[in-house]
């Protein structure tokens, strides 16, 4: 398998992360052009948090859907239990939003300050069916990268982008609405019109590769309830626990010092690491489908590492130029103390990314041979290390986007070990980063050969 096959099998997929993480620089920067900003940026940081940590189970689905759907018998199976999910996590977050339970969680658990915890509300409200179109978009965009078709992936995503930017800005000019109701319609605009696009691009694929008549007739092999269930529910598990760590951070911060500050500020440096991470992201399902043998094992670790030094040259490249004040106060027009306490916690994250690439193809390596358990046992390692970290800077009372950017990372540093060691163990074939004449392309080795006349 050649660099460029899987670089051209990964790429579309990239684009759609990378698409994907605009969004929310886009809806901030709106917010930040309104007023009250400082409130508004926090409120809708707590109001993403809630509600992705709600649809964290389904999530994964993508990945699932990657790995099992073969076939017309499986496609319905799977969309079965992703409706299923997509119910029960929607009543799960109109309970959240419209019932006392809003105070319990954000309140009393989360400790928001009651001036932000006002503006929540609406936003969990408007987001209730947020869950419900990932979940459905997530499942045809796996099926949609199982056969080949990434690039309807990517094109998906862009009209999401278009859908949430142009709302965004739009409500912003001429609404006179609050910004955390601006973020919120935004983010739902965007979610449902990426949904459409997948049910659309589908089509074609029910037609002619899913089609009744292109099915075997075998049913000895076909996938059982059973197995879907057993497959996923570890990858929900690892979803959910990484999730977890946004609200984790966002508790901790309420709780630490000049919370209004360090709870504007981290949306904002979250938003940075997931386009930092946006390569990453696109990785475990490109590893799923390309695993198709063990030739294609080191073509895909070098592709992958390769992808970790970029990552961490690329993080470098926007933390410690000019590249991150021209977008904090050009791009995002932050508040100065804001944006200064943004772009300080950014810069503790120079590894991060890198480190996020190796997690990434050792979790897709994992799914690819069913050993989704052990993906999951990572990232409860992940989430406890961060849980143990910030309960600490709490105790402590330390700086908040300190703690927050030492317990992240600690947190990956264990998991990437941890994954390291099972996937050794898993393949039992050498060490997992091979020799060292395994990372030398073969073209290059090739014109040795020539030059010395071996």
């Amino acid at each position: 398998m050649r660099q460029r096959d899987i670089l051209w099998f990964w790429l579309p997929l990239f684009a759609s992360w990378l698409l994907m993480t605009a969004e929310g620089p886009t809806v901030t920067a709106a917010i930040n052009r309104l007023p009250n900003e400082v409130i508004m940026l926090a409120a809708q940081g707590i109001v993403v948090s809630l509600s992705v940590t709600i649809e964290s189970p389904i999530i994964n689905m993508l990945a699932t859907a990657t790995a099992l759907v073969k076939d017309r018998h499986s496609y319905f199976l799977v969309r079965r239990f992703t409706l299923h999910w997509a119910i029960l996590l929607t009543i799960i977050a109109a309970l959240l939003a419209f019932t006392p339970l809003f105070n319990l969680v954000v309140v009393s658990w989360m400790g928001t300050p009651a001036q932000i915890a006002g503006w929540v509300r609406p936003g969990l409200q408007i987001m209730t069916f947020w869950t419900a179109a990932i979940a459905w978009r997530r499942f045809l965009q796996g099926v949609l990268i199982h056969f080949g078709h990434t690039k309807y992936v990517a094109w998906g995503t862009a009209v999401r982008l278009v859908a949430s930017g142009g709302t965004a800005i739009g409500l912003a000019l001429w609404s006179g609405l609050a910004g955390v109701i601006i973020g919120s319609l935004a983010l739902m605009t965007g979610v449902v019109a990426e949904a459409l696009v997948a049910t659309l691009a589908i089509r074609p694929v029910l037609r002619n590769e899913l089609a009744p008549l292109n099915q075997p007739v075998a049913v000895e092999n076909e996938l059982t309830n059973r197995e879907l269930f057993w497959f996923h529910l570890p990858l929900a598990g690892t979803a959910v626990l990484t999730l977890l760590a946004q609200p984790l951070v966002t508790f901790s911060l309420a709780r630490l010092d000049n919370p209004t500050q360090s709870l504007a500020a981290w949306p904002m440096i979250f938003q940075l690491l997931l386009m930092a991470r946006a390569a990453a992201m696109a990785l475990p399902e490109a590893v799923i489908t390309l695993t198709r043998g063990p030739d294609a094992y080191g073509p895909i670790r070098r592709f992958s590492f390769t992808l970790a030094v970029l990552s961490g040259l690329g993080m470098v490249l926007l933390a410690l130029t000019p590249l991150l004040p021209l977008y904090l106060q050009g791009v995002q027009d932050t508040e100065a103390a804001v944006a200064s306490l943004a772009a300080y916690g950014t810069r503790l994250f120079l590894i991060f990314p890198a480190l996020f690439v190796v997690v990434s193809w050792l979790r897709g390596l994992l799914i690819s041979r069913h050993a989704t358990t052990i993906v999951n046992l990572g990232m409860l390692a992940n989430l406890v290390i961060t849980a143990i970290v910030l309960a600490v800077g709490v105790a402590g009372n330390y700086h908040g986007i300190t703690v927050a950017a030492l317990a992240l990372n600690a947190a990956i540093i264990v998991e990437l070990i941890y994954l390291l060691w099972r996937t050794q163990q898993l393949l039992n074939a050498g060490p997992i980063f091979g020799s060292a004449r395994e990372w030398i392309p073969a073209t290059v080795e090739a014109r040795w050969r020539n030059r010395n006349g071996s």
